[in-house]
């Protein structure tokens, strides 16, 4: 198994493996694998921070971080990290590569001096890896009420005491919605690869059933 940087010559690579990834797990057919390809361009990605895990030569996993921005009660911009698409092969899953993958990263980020991670999904994943609910820390997300526990927002703090006593209101970065902004460009996109059958199941998203 080996981790590196992601290079030009993957992208297409990676963004297959992408979309095979979340392929109906969210809502029917997916639109992670558009906006890694848009996000490479974004000011706010972070290409030290853009790794791709191989096995036996294989890219079997990827994993992105951007810059995000915490809204603090009185209005103050302080800055914060966020990750995602985190994705794995699907024949590799629930083998513990997403979970390497990603201590790996943090690490990587933990000494680029990130002090603070968010991040939405499922808690009794990404608690291995040391996350918990962002509310613990007085950190809101944006589309719920302040005073709401959201299962799905997670945080943690990579250096000791960066958050400290702080309270604020989460904003993810724009690109992770570019798919949603620009429906034809997605669909323009998504039709350069094989064809694949969208499906509803269990799992996915309410907005999406």
């Amino acid at each position: 198994m080996n981790i590196r940087l992601e290079q030009p010559k993957d992208y297409r690579e990676v963004e297959n493996l992408t979309r095979e990834s979340f392929w109906n797990v969210y809502r029917p057919g997916c639109t992670e694998h558009y906006v890694l390809n848009q996000y490479r361009t974004n000011p706010d990605f972070i290409p030290e921070l853009d790794f791709v895990m191989e096995l036996d030569g294989k890219i079997i996993g990827h994993v992105m971080f951007s810059k995000a921005e915490i809204i603090l009660d009185g209005g103050t911009s302080y800055p914060s990290w966020t990750f995602g698409p985190i994705s794995i092969h699907p024949d590799y899953k629930r083998k513990g590569y997403g979970l390497k993958l990603l201590q790996y990263a943090l690490e990587k980020a933990k000494e680029m001096e990130i002090g603070l991670i968010q991040m939405e999904g499922n808690i009794e994943f990404y608690k291995h890896a040391g996350f918990d609910l962002a509310s613990k820390m007085k950190i809101h997300y944006h589309a719920e009420a302040r005073e709401a526990e959201v299962p799905f927002f997670l945080a943690q703090e990579l250096i000791p005491g960066y958050w400290g006593n702080r309270e604020g209101t989460y904003c993810p970065p724009k690109g992770y919605f570019v798919a949603d902004e620009n429906p034809e460009d997605f669909e323009a996109y998504e039709a350069t690869f094989p064809k694949k059958e969208k499906a509803f199941q269990e799992g996915q998203l309410p907005q999406f059933i």
